[in-house]
């Protein structure tokens, strides 16, 4: 938790000496499209909890809507969330989405479930992208959220840069549909996802007022290739939980 009203900012990721040198310039993303009505997410939903607990990833779940018809309303779902896993399925050539899926750094994806194929795509990003355009993020306690990127050499054309916001961790009685009965544990819920500019790799910088963000919730900066293209930079700011 953040403690103390005089700490000065809070950063993670892209600070300097050890820390910075034990992300191997990164940190990597890691999306996860999930429902609560799918009885095949709980494994993947866990699997992303402990991911969140890694400095080297950022580590966010979207709970898309399609499958709310089938008997359970996810709380957390939206349509925005479905259309971001779409343009995945676009950019990657996949004939359909499916849950659970994670995408790694915008590259590749898998269900989730087991922890192998992601540690491979971890590994084919981290070789597709050593050099990052890490946003350094700060924030003093209560205070605005304050982003910006050093300028960077983007080769192939503008990247999105976009702030998710998301709750760190929430438990669902759910009463119907296929997981009825369980109590369903998610992590890193993204809440609001807003692009907050197309970045040509000048230095820039936003500022993100303190009333969006309430004291429990995570933020995370995406930076990809324009349109749900390769990550080529992010980071996240959050509170602590136990657990």
């Amino acid at each position: 938790m953040l403690v103390g009203a005089a700490v000065a900012a809070i950063v993670t990721g892209r600070s300097n000496g050890a820390s910075a040198r034990a992300l191997a310039e990164g940190p990597w993303a890691i999306e996860l499209f999930t429902s609560q009505g799918c009885n095949s997410c709980p494994p993947a939903d866990a699997f992303l909890g402990k991911l969140a607990k890694r400095p080297d990833i950022v580590a966010l779940s979207f709970h898309v809507d399609y499958w709310d018809y089938i008997g359970w309303k996810d709380p957390f779902a939206s349509r925005d969330t479905t259309e971001r896993q779409r343009g995945y399925a676009r950019v990657l050539k996949q004939r359909y989405v499916y849950t659970p899926e994670m995408v790694v750094d915008g590259i590749g994806h898998d269900t989730g479930r087991e922890p192998g194929p992601i540690e491979a795509l971890l590994a084919k990003a981290q070789a597709l992208s050593p050099k990052r355009a890490t946003p350094e993020l700060s924030r003093t306690v209560g205070g605005p959220l304050s982003i910006r990127l050093a300028a960077f050499d983007l080769q192939d054309g503008p990247a999105d840069v976009t702030l998710a916001i998301y709750d760190r961790r929430n438990g669902t009685p759910v009463a119907s549909g296929e997981n009825q009965g369980r109590t369903l544990e998610n992590f890193n819920i993204v809440r609001h996802l807003e692009v907050i500019g197309r970045w040509d790799g000048s230095a820039a910088s936003w500022t993100i007022a303190a009333d969006r963000i309430q004291p429990t919730q995570g933020v995370a900066v995406l930076v990809q290739r324009a349109d749900h293209g390769a990550m080529i930079g992010c980071n996240k700011l959050e509170p602590a939980y136990s657990g």
